[in-house]
């Protein structure tokens, strides 16, 4: 079985988790605290991040959120999560960097340096002026993906696929520490909710950092 290498509010390990949760793909999870920089991790995959997928029956490691979820779209048929045609493929992939560049730089990396590393590991507060900056930027990508969901049936296109993982995954780190404001966006809201009632999302839900609880609406599903 995959042992999946991964830390509770890493978003590319939740992309990773959805897309496998998607196509019923088995695994294991083997938790990684970054700040802990094992040599283990650093074995398996040079650039010492999460996540990483390793079968050690089979001694095969691989790193990189996208290129684990591309190995699975060539190898498991079920559930394709970059499908149509080469320009709806091309989208999706767009909408993917999009969101694991530009919404993870501006958002939730800040957050969880503010508001997970300071607290658990530095102990220090969190600084509210970086925290304000961040709540400007998240407005700004929630007005796209309020125009995504007001223009299409999904964030790329007529289905279900990656770019709504990696999207929703970026958001759900952000969600757990309590730092969206959905007012002002009840396209995005909607459409977060259905990713969130999904169950392939449901582990991640039931999922808890220690010493850093979720807000309480975390895991509900029909606000």
């Amino acid at each position: 079985m995959w042992q999946l290498h991964q830390f509770p509010l890493c978003p590319f390990s939740r992309k990773l988790r959805l897309l496998m949760g998607e196509k019923s793909i088995a695994y294991e999870l083997v938790r990684e605290n970054p700040w802990e920089a094992r040599d283990a991790l650093w074995h398996l995959n040079p650039a010492g991040r999460t996540p990483v997928l390793h079968d050690p029956g089979r001694r095969v490691a691989l790193s990189d959120s996208q290129a684990i979820c591309e190995f699975f779209e060539e190898t498991v048929d079920r559930n394709p999560m970059i499908s149509g045609n080469a320009l709806q493929r091309a989208e999706i992939r767009r909408l993917v960097s999009l969101f694991d560049e530009n919404l993870y730089g501006d958002v939730t990396a800040p957050a969880l340096h503010e508001k997970m590393k300071k607290r658990l590991v530095l102990r220090q507060s969190p600084d509210g002026r970086v925290l304000r900056e961040m709540g400007k930027l998240l407005h700004g990508h929630l007005d796209y993906i309020d125009w995504l969901v007001d223009t299409r049936q999904w964030l790329a296109g007529p289905t279900l696929s990656l770019a709504d993982l990696a999207c929703a995954a970026q958001l759900s780190v952000v969600d757990y520490l309590g730092a969206i404001d959905w007012k002002g966006h009840d396209q995005a809201h909607d459409w977060y909710m259905v990713m969130k009632s999904r169950p392939s999302f449901r582990p991640l839900l039931s999922e808890k950092m220690e010493g850093l609880p979720p807000p309480r609406e975390y895991a509900a599903l029909d606000l």
